[in-house]
């Protein structure tokens, strides 16, 4: 199995066409205004969090702001419109700390702009549900072609909106 970012199990959530396209290269982040916004907010809300907490490259991922004392992932959003699809992108982080054996790990989900955190924790059907959606991920970015584009709420915020929708 190709290694499978924490990135690409959040864009699963959200949009197969999406995981499809990052994992083979095709990256539109860049010409984001959400994505732009997203990583003000991330390396502006806690300007201290550089110095208290380590950067952690752990295979495919690297943990941003990871409290190695506490055993605490940190993980900043810009907003809550993707919950799910973040929680499940905390979930690996913990998944991957286990599997490097720092077992015991918790998360924290952090909306600065909304003033809400959220403690994330690796539950047992935690771990089950994590090896079928990376299978799913496997078998989805070994296809030759990308799934069709599906119209969805979240197309118009998407970076990826022109290179689908232009006609």
């Amino acid at each position: 199995m190709p290694e499978i970012t924490p990135t690409l199990l959040n864009y699963h959530f959200l949009c197969d066409r999406k995981v499809w396209l990052h994992a083979h290269g095709i990256r539109m982040e860049h010409t984001s205004e959400v994505v732009a916004d997203g990583k003000f907010v991330h390396e502006n809300s806690y300007p201290q969090r550089a110095q208290r907490y380590e950067e952690l490259q752990l295979g495919p991922a690297k943990i941003d702001y990871y409290d190695a004392k506490n055993k605490v992932v940190h993980e900043i959003k810009r907003s809550n419109k993707a919950e799910e699809a973040h929680r499940w992108q905390v979930k690996y982080y913990l998944w991957l700390l286990e599997q490097a054996g720092i077992a015991g790990a918790t998360g924290l989900l952090e909306y600065p702009a909304l003033r809400r955190t959220e403690t994330i924790t690796l539950e047992a059907d935690d771990r089950a549900r994590l090896q079928l959606l990376l299978q799913e991920i496997d078998t989805l970015i070994t296809l030759p072609q990308p799934p069709e584009r599906v119209q969805k709420r979240i197309c118009k915020g998407c970076s990826y909106y022109d290179f689908c929708w232009s006609e």
